[in-house]
């Protein structure tokens, strides 16, 4: 029996290339270490557990003490990931994390069942129809979460500000995510990006082709919405970013292997055609959406409104793993780096333009993020510059502009986007003004 067990140990251990390890290396005896302790559950645990299931059990737990965001996709899971890259999956429409043994809210998704029941960023869910989250891995949590279409969740949820744990019901539906939404706002180009997935880059295009069509000689600028837009797939960001710049690095990634170490520059061709931009950022905005932001503001090409990012700079590697399980590793493999060097990973975006969601400020301490993760990768030193910043872009613009009397909370809907509505138009019309007396003169 022993022999069969370590067996089994072994085997899915050593799916593993165990690179460097010699003959005497202490890894082997951990190893048989690890063969021991499964035997003992397997033969005398209170109640019989699937092989199976103990050893899915070791590789989360294993994975769950590296980071936040490496973990082990078993079949099922692996095949609703590439379903959700693709735009389409079911669900409640949550970007979720653990932390401290409950699920976090990283953002709730645009149009689906948990953003019209009221779910906001930050939220924790400590129990699922009743039942206590704390003991399960964060993919257990998921499989629970999801479920037959048309069916209810009873989410328990602890809000911060909020005395009461407050009681949620949520009707499962498919999640259709349209990545990329717009409008007109006045005479300015508004689009913005829920998710970083397949659809994105081509969205993109669609939008800014339309209202540019629509606005014509009148387009005031761009703003371009982040906020709670939790990333997703780093091609389609690296697409965004390169949309509205005309050369120069885009984002670099390193790793502890050189193949995971690339460098990617922009393509000339800005589908903005040089007008003005402003991103719009918050707590919610992490990953891909922290890529765009931090190439923009350090090229210089948008102004960075809102508040301080996520602050997720790590790079995920989806593995299929070759053992005849059809799962596959998420790993973090990388950590990314915005052009000039900057390293957000536990710290984030700071925008050029702090604003609130609203004017008091009260939201700014509410917001959690990656510093506040259980395993979270350490903040770094900046990395040595590919080049530099540069000064702020703030440095352009008029003091008059960004010091406009400020809209009171109760008369907008959104506080945040007013305020980069008034500072484009600020910008036209001052450019306006000054072209206007070049030809005077």
């Amino acid at each position: 029996m022993r022999n069969t067990i370590l067996g089994v140990a072994f085997g899915m251990l050593m799916a593993f290339p165990l690179t460097g390890l010699t003959a005497n290396s202490d890894t082997y005896r951990q190893l048989d270490l690890f063969g021991d302790v499964f035997e003992r559950i397997h033969s005398d645990y209170v109640t019989e557990v699937e092989d199976a299931d103990l050893i899915e059990a070791a590789i989360n737990g294993m994975l769950a003490s590296l980071d936040p965001h490496s973990n082990y996709l078993n079949p099922d899971n692996f095949r609703n990931v590439q379903v959700q890259t693709r735009g389409e999956f079911g669900g409640l429409g949550i970007e979720v994390t653990m932390e401290e043994g409950v699920v976090k809210v990283v953002s709730p998704i645009d149009d689906t069942p948990a953003a019209r029941a009221g779910i906001e960023a930050g939220d924790l869910i400590t129990h699922l129809d009743g039942e206590q989250i704390m003991g399960l891995t964060l993919q257990e949590a998921v499989d629970k979460m999801r479920g037959p279409i048309h069916t209810k969740l009873d989410l328990t949820v602890v809000r911060e500000g909020v005395d009461k744990a407050l009681k949620i019901t949520i009707v499962r539906d498919i999640i259709r995510v349209q990545s990329v939404r717009f409008k007109r706002e006045g005479n300015v180009a508004y689009v913005r990006i829920t998710q970083f997935n397949e659809q994105t880059e081509a969205g993109l295009e669609k939008a800014l082709k339309e209202l540019k069509k629509e606005l014509g000689d009148d387009i005031e600028g761009v703003v371009l919405d982040l906020r709670n837009n939790p990333g997703g797939l780093l091609d389609q960001a690296i697409a965004v970013s390169d949309a509205f710049l005309n050369q120069g690095e885009i984002v670099s990634t390193r790793g502890r292997n050189t193949r995971d170490s690339s460098r990617w520059q922009a393509e000339k061709g800005d589908l903005a055609d040089g007008q003005p931009i402003i991103v719009l950022i918050n707590g919610g905005s992490a990953s891909a959406s922290e890529i765009v932001a931090g190439a923009l503001q350090d090229h210089r090409r948008a102004i960075i409104l809102g508040t301080r990012s996520f602050g997720k700079g790590s790079v995920q590697t989806i593995i299929p793993l070759s053992s005849g399980s059809d799962g596959a590793l998420k790993l973090t493999t990388a950590k990314y780096f915005t052009p000039s060097g900057r390293s957000i990973q536990a710290k984030g975006i700071d925008p050029d333009i702090l604003v609130d969601l609203k004017p008091d400020g009260e939201a700014l301490a509410k917001m959690r993020s990656e510093a506040d993760l259980r395993n979270h990768l350490d903040a770094e030193d900046e990395a040595p510059k590919n080049q530099p910043r540069g000064d702020s872009i703030l440095d352009d613009i008029p003091a008059e502009i960004l010091e406009l009397e400020r809209p009171l909370n109760d008369d907008v809907e959104d506080y945040q986007l007013t305020r980069a509505l008034q500072i484009l138009h600020g910008i036209t019309m001052n450019t306006a003004s000054m072209e206007s007396a070049t030809s005077n003169n």
